[in-house]
């Protein structure tokens, strides 16, 4: 009989430690309950203030967590600064049009000072993009475990070769994300993102007038009256820094309508198109078109990427300041 109560008790110890951890790095639900209470509250009264005031942060912050997760896991060096000896990932041309760095700060310093050497800017990140997606339907999208460890290291070079280009197709875009754990469904799901935020004009000249690469052509996939519109903002030899909409007239608001886009051929990028490319791959795009599908799928896929974590137990630390390793 004590036998059998002593293996009860140790399947419920393994039960309840399974319940709580995913395994990765030792992410689990409410990770600062104890050492932090407060830390995810303070997280998400910063972010909805922000976002409260300028609807364009969502978009930002998501890509940033986008940015910093496809680069040594999910570890926040995306936010570090460069140095006379070193070049971080910041620096490199996918990350060009990258922000919200202020915006980690702002909540980093709270925390610090309300908890200090306690929250990672990794987590950070993670919460502050589910927090600032979530803020116009008043509840949380997905799941964020937290837990993370914050990296030392950040390299121009494994940004470069790591982040997905706007320019490749559909294969080069599935190897990308196969690279991080993800699948084909991933990235029909996670290019949803681009419902909201801008972009440049410097992003589209090639595929408005050098599709060719004989300084000529434009992409046959996209469609011709959005190619007209899109050449009315963005003339040839004019601003490349003029800001423009991925989702016309919908950029702040986080819905299906990219995928109403992509299926006309009215994606922004020739990454978006890509994914018609596929038949597998299209049919998602028509599907995730419905609200009902698109939305648990899209939590899914972010908690996934959101996990990838490439430090081991043990590794990492909790920087004091986001942009500086300690």
């Amino acid at each position: 009989m004590k036998g059998i109560n002593f293996l009860v008790i140790i399947f419920m110890i393994i039960l309840g430690v399974c319940g709580i951890s995913n395994g990765q790095q030792g992410l689990r639900k409410n990770y600062y309950a104890k050492s932090c209470p407060i830390a995810e509250t303070i997280v998400k009264q910063i972010s909805e203030k922000l976002v409260a005031q300028n609807a364009n942060v969502a978009a930002r912050l998501l890509r940033l967590h986008f940015h910093d997760c496809f680069v040594r896991g999910c570890d926040g060096s995306v936010l570090i600064d460069s140095t006379p000896i070193n070049t971080a990932e910041k620096a490199a041309l996918p990350n060009r049009f990258v922000s919200g760095f202020e915006i980690i700060d702002e909540i980093k310093a709270e925390l610090e000072r309300r908890c200090p050497g306690t929250v990672s800017c990794a987590d950070i990140i993670a919460l502050a993009a589910r927090d600032t997606v979530s803020y116009q339907y008043r509840r949380p999208l997905w799941e964020v475990f937290t837990g993370r460890k914050d990296g030392r290291v950040s390299l121009i070079a494994e940004a470069a070769a790591n982040l997905p280009s706007p320019f490749v197709g559909f294969l080069a875009l599935v190897k990308n994300f196969a690279d991080q754990g993800l699948n084909w469904e991933d990235l029909v799901i996670l290019s949803g993102g681009h419902t909201i935020g801008n972009t440049h004009c410097t992003l589209l000249t090639n595929r408005l007038y050098n599709f060719t690469g004989n300084g000529s052509g434009t992409d046959p996939d996209i469609n011709p009256g959005y190619a007209k519109n899109l050449m009315r903002i963005c003339p040839n030899g004019g601003d490349p820094l003029k800001v423009l909409e991925m989702d016309p007239r919908s950029s702040t608001n986080f819905d299906t309508n990219y995928y109403k886009l992509v299926s006309r051929n009215m994606g922004i990028f020739q990454s978006d198109e890509a994914l018609l490319k596929d038949p597998k791959a299209a049919k998602l795009v028509k599907d995730l078109q419905n609200p009902r599908l698109f939305f648990p799928r899209f939590a899914a896929s972010m908690k996934k990427m959101g996990e990838i974590i490439s430090l081991k137990n043990g590794e990492g630390e909790i920087r004091k300041n986001c942009r500086v390793v300690n």
